[in-house]
């Protein structure tokens, strides 16, 4: 199953599939067989990278809507 990223309104990223998630050093997190997960945006989870809901508390703002990026620039 391919990995679904939805960009929730005023809220978390919600992670649906297989995945696995690295911190920088590259040690996987482990997710107890977790196939959804929520990733913090509001940057106010005390577990980041996951959402706890401080989201609602801050009053967290943002309606992404989705569009075309522009391609990427050659590497040189």
């Amino acid at each position: 199953m391919a990995t679904k990223v939805t960009v929730n309104n005023n809220g978390p990223l919600r992670l649906e599939g297989e995945f696995t998630i690295h911190d920088a050093t590259g040690k996987e997190f482990g997710l107890a067989g977790r196939t959804v997960i929520s990733l913090c945006r509001c940057g106010h989870s005390a577990n980041k990278p996951f959402c706890d809901g401080s989201h609602n508390r801050v009053g967290f703002q943002c309606t992404p809507v989705a569009r075309e990026l522009p391609p990427p620039k050659p590497k040189l």
